[in-house]
């Protein structure tokens, strides 16, 4: 199953090779801030005051979903969260994308549960491709200095 799955992500690899080329000299938000479809991520992890934290040595896992994914949310929910006021809120939200430590797609397995920042745990799902909790994963294994970063096509959220 897992070299099923590593054999589906190679197109989308070779992709984000020339996207994401010289990765390993950047950190996560390097690469998140250089990649148009982070833009909200990007504003989120800074409304959240987590860009220092996601710059540091780590290593981290981050389960990034892109602009579009964050577009999916009902109407009015990313401004919501961005306020100040909402804060602790958006930092739940945004811990809960992250799993400390490094985790490549070669190291899933099917049912596979990882403690997040948050607290909370994610869910691996590799029957039909891989998918945290809700989320498929469309692009895997991008590798920065300190972590790696798999990009998803929603915004899961601690208890759902």
């Amino acid at each position: 199953m897992i070299r099923k799955f590593a054999l589906s992500t190679v197109a989308s690899l070779a992709v984000a090779t020339a996207a994401f080329a010289d990765g390993h000299s950047k950190d996560i938000v390097d690469i998140a801030s250089g990649n148009d479809n982070f833009d909200t991520l990007v504003a989120a992890v800074s409304a959240a005051d987590l860009v220092d934290t996601l710059k540091s040595e780590g290593p981290f896992t981050v389960f990034a979903p892109t602009d579009a994914a964050f577009e999916a949310l009902p109407e009015g929910t990313v401004e919501t969260l961005l306020k100040p006021e909402n804060k602790d809120q958006l930092i739940a939200i945004l811990t809960y994308h992250v799993v400390p430590g490094k985790v490549m797609s070669s190291d899933l397995t099917d049912g596979m549960k990882a403690a997040t920042v948050q607290g909370s745990e994610i869910t691996i799902d590799l029957d039909n491709g891989a998918m945290v909790d809700e989320a498929s994963v469309v692009q895997a294994d991008i590798e920065a200095e300190n972590g790696v970063i798999h990009v998803i096509d929603k915004v899961i959220m601690p208890g759902s």
